[in-house]
């Protein structure tokens, strides 16, 4: 583990401008050091759009000539999704971007100022600090088909987690207004959702005749033939 970190404290040498970065949704903080964590530049908000990235990235090529530097090292604290558009902007650029540890930056507050508040700029200096000292990891930024699947995979079960509450939230309701029900429709089927969504409640059922619930319920959207015995 030493060895691995060794190895990265020495990609950050005196020819390497450190730049960390808090993110957020709308606007990112970045802060840029030196190989020795000495400040070369105050905090400055970036956009979270191309404009800002490209404003980003000639704020990093005037830095480096400014100071000297030829290599260039962005860290970030992964938050959400939001540092995606981020890495592949600077993946494009060729500029590495590894991310650090939130704990170890929720720790470092403190040593900062003897404070442990919450600051975007504060936050983007100590991430900046914690990759010169080599506490970084390297993310894997998926491409193409992976990053569909990705994509796909999240949005599935985002909606198998809303599918669940709905299907509670359904049994809630029939057992507290209808509790009848689940000893016809031990299960939410076609027919059952055509009752549900024409006849709700037991009043709407109980002066209809067979024939009349039938035709009723025909009109439900994927059910033509409902069961009559049902």
């Amino acid at each position: 583990m030493n060895c691995t970190r060794n190895l990265k404290i020495e990609q950050v040498t005196e020819q390497t401008l450190v730049i960390g970065m808090d993110i957020a949704k709308h606007k990112h903080y970045a802060a840029m050091v030196d190989e020795r964590g000495r400040e070369l530049k105050k905090p400055f908000p970036v956009l979270q759009s191309r404009i800002g990235f490209e404003q980003f990235y000639a704020s990093i090529e005037e830095a480096k000539k400014v100071f000297g530097k030829t290599e260039v090292i962005v860290g970030i604290e992964p938050t959400g999704h939001y540092w995606l558009n981020l890495a592949y902007f600077l993946e494009e650029k060729g500029i590495p971007l590894v991310m650090v540890n939130p704990m170890h930056v929720k720790r470092s507050k403190e040593l900062d100022d003897n404070l442990p508040t919450k600051h975007d700029a504060k936050d983007a200096r100590i991430i900046a600090k914690l990759v010169k000292d080599g506490r970084f990891s390297y993310p894997r930024i998926l491409h193409e088909v992976e990053a569909e699947l990705r994509a796909g995979s999240t949005f599935r079960e985002s909606l198998i987690t809303e599918r669940n509450a709905v299907h509670n939230q359904m049994i809630r309701w029939t057992d507290r207004y209808f509790p009848e029900f689940t000893q016809v429709f031990p299960s939410f089927g076609k027919i059952a959702l055509a009752v549900l969504e024409k006849t709700p409640f037991p009043n709407e059922i109980v002066d209809q005749t067979v024939e009349e619930l039938i035709e009723r319920y025909r009109q439900s959207e994927g059910l033509k033939c409902p069961q009559k015995p049902k």
